[in-house]
């Protein structure tokens, strides 16, 4: 057998230097390495502590938004908060706590160190009337209407089939304005509504309980039979409003807890946010900026 051939380094195409060599001469070594294998880039610190790409990414999938760019910079925003009460716990002495359900150890201690660290700040009643005297549109029993509707269904896509949809809507409208009292007997024989065997009948309905195209229509209605087909995404209704029902003022009694739960939470996050920034001078935060920019 014949000797071995020398391994020789090989080398860029016009250059004299090895591959591993020019690699690292236009690679930054601050970035981190970039071969398979190795530790993922990182631009995000708290303090000392690294943030990688790699720890962002995983991360992403909580925080969905238009733009790739806007879920990492609110993924990064995530871990940093993150790693501050992690640190300050640390710096604290806290034990980790048992976590809850799927709550891991670490994330119990921080939820402990939050709960140290913010006073429980439970409105005063005196706080509570003054919000609900200057608030009085937000305490109101929700508009109620009664209605009937018959559904003369078509799939969104179905140019044809809406266009037929519509015509027939049409003409039962026509039919109904000459004879009301057949509103049951047309529900029950056109009607693609569950509510067909109950004449049309939808009873009570408040805003939010209906499909919002839907529901934005027909609370603009008055009382009576609807002179145009109100179209949905399931197709057109012939629609009636059989009673109009106003939202009454609800008594300061009524609404305190509620009142009390808002203020309260409200005053929480004010501290939490400043607590934050506390953390913040204390533990550096860099690279962050630019990702948030990146956002923009």
């Amino acid at each position: 057998m014949g000797s071995l051939p020398r391994i020789l380094p090989i080398t860029v195409i016009d250059s004299k230097t090895p591959v591993p060599a020019e690699a690292g001469h236009h690679h930054d070594a601050d970035d981190g390495p970039r071969s398979l294998g190795q530790p993922a880039p990182c631009s995000l610190y708290v303090q000392d502590t690294p943030i990688s790409e790699a720890d962002i990414a995983r991360e992403m999938q909580y925080h969905r938004a238009m733009r790739p760019e806007q879920s990492r910079a609110d993924a990064a925003r995530a871990l940093v908060v993150r790693e501050l009460l992690r640190l300050e716990a640390e710096r604290l002495g806290l034990a980790d706590a048992p976590g809850v359900g799927q709550e891991t150890s670490e994330e119990a201690r921080i939820q402990q160190l939050i709960e140290q660290m913010l006073e429980d700040r439970v409105p005063s009643e005196d706080d509570c009337q003054r919000y609900f005297a200057q608030n009085p549109e937000r305490f109101r029993s929700p508009d109620r209407i009664r209605v009937h509707h018959i559904l003369l269904a078509a799939p969104a896509d179905d140019i044809a089939g809406r266009l037929k949809a519509r015509t027939q809507a049409e003409k039962l409208i026509a039919e109904l304005l000459e004879q009301p009292h057949l509103f049951a007997d047309l529900a029950a024989r056109h009607s693609q509504c569950r509510s067909s065997s109950e004449g049309g009948d939808l009873g009570w309905l408040q805003r939010g309980q209906t499909t919002p195209e839907f529901d934005r229509q027909v609370f603009r209605l008055r009382q009576g039979l609807a002179g145009f087909p109100v179209e949905s995404r399931w197709g057109y209704h012939v629609v009636s409003i059989d009673a109009l029902e106003a939202g009454t003022a609800l008594t300061f009694e009524q609404v305190q807890p509620q009142i009390s739960d808002y203020l309260e939470l409200q005053v929480r996050q004010r501290d939490v946010q400043q607590f934050l920034l506390e953390l913040r001078e204390r533990y550096p935060v860099r690279g962050l900026e630019d990702i948030e920019a990146q956002a923009e």
